[in-house]
């Protein structure tokens, strides 16, 4: 049976989905197609420690240990999502480095693209943070909920993300100097600069292995 409710966050209603022991999946409910489910029950136990690690969250701390979960994936899928949940608060890692991570536990080769693929496919928003994961050129990249939440996620953890082009031209603006150039203030950053956190580089964010 699966059981449904709803938790109303700073960026929007948030779904809780639960197979009646675990969370099974979590997403910003504007994001999720009408589906039927067998019943709705809003005091199920695991939703009562989704809801108080959720108000750790938004109110600006690390919540530290996650309720239980259960997400539904394949095993290459899940093996992802492990490493996800490994990546810590106010941290940041990319597609290519959880790649090369999971070819040095297996052997082979592994793509950035497959890697995108299962981290698109989280069934669970923010406890496995998906939103953590980020270009090699220290983009954004895609979000199911929006670039917007992504960005509005890291900055609530305090990720340092480079200035958007609008914020750069008003700050330049405000020092009354003239606009620059276009190609210096929309060119790729690089993430080794400037997508750091409080704690020091992104590439020193060790992860869990590779099962």
């Amino acid at each position: 049976m699966t059981y449904t409710t709803y938790y109303s966050s700073p960026l929007g209603k948030i779904i809780l989905v639960s197979d009646g022991a675990a969370l099974t999946e979590l997403d910003f409910s504007e994001d999720v197609p009408a589906a039927s489910v067998e019943h709705t029950q809003k005091d199920l136990p695991v939703f009562e420690e989704v809801s108080r690690w959720l108000d750790v969250y938004f109110a600006g701390r690390d919540p530290g240990a996650l309720p239980p979960l259960a997400p539904h994936g394949t095993a290459f899928q899940q093996a992802v999502w492990k490493i996800l949940r490994g990546i810590p608060y106010g941290t940041t890692t990319t597609y290519g480095r959880i790649a090369a991570h999971i070819a040095a536990a297996r052997g082979g080769r592994m793509s950035a693209q497959a890697v995108g693929g299962a981290v698109g496919r989280n069934p669970i928003s923010i406890l496995i943070p998906c939103h953590r994961v980020i270009g090699t050129d220290g983009s954004l990249t895609g979000y199911a909920g929006g670039l917007d939440k992504k960005e509005a996620l890291l900055r609530l953890e305090g990720v340092h993300l480079p200035p958007t082009a609008a914020e750069t031209l008003r700050g330049v603006r405000m020092r009354g100097v003239a606009k620059p150039d276009a190609k210096k203030s929309l060119s790729p950053v690089n993430s080794t600069s400037t997508l750091q956190n409080a704690h020091g580089s992104l590439r020193g964010v060790p992860l869990p292995p590779v099962l």
